[in-house]
């Protein structure tokens, strides 16, 4: 950790994420933030790529399967392009980007959920 602005030059591979990319299982609280965990995984993990790979597939099949947003469904299709050639980061800058649109869907049904349920409580 540094206190003030510095250069960090970096001689072998090295994978890495900036600390505010990194993210924590337990904030992995919805479908994109979950299969953005998973990449994750992929990434600070090469060994068992393979295995959280398959559980990516598994996710992103069933998001692909209920979604109807053309944002969300344009974002998975091209995180999953990166993924088939093992550009994690890319995949993950794409997911990035998904965070906002999936947090408006999620406050917008939740709304019209509560709207519903005022409606039925006044009837």
């Amino acid at each position: 950790r540094a206190d003030h602005r510095c250069s960090l030059e970096l001689l072998n591979n090295a994978t890495f994420l900036l600390e505010n990319h990194v993210m924590q299982a337990e904030k992995a609280e919805t479908p994109i933030k979950q299969i953005y965990f998973v990449v994750q995984t992929m990434l600070i993990d090469p060994e068992n790529a393979p295995i959280t790979r398959e559980l990516y597939w598994h996710l992103s099949g069933c998001l692909h399967s209920t979604i109807q947003n053309p944002l969300l469904i344009k974002g998975l299709a091209s995180a999953d392009g990166f993924l088939k050639n093992q550009r994690y980061f890319d995949a993950l800058k794409i997911l990035r980007g998904l965070f906002e649109v999936e947090d408006m869907l999620i406050a917008k049904k939740s709304n019209e959920y509560k709207e519903t349920n005022n409606r039925k409580e006044v009837a």
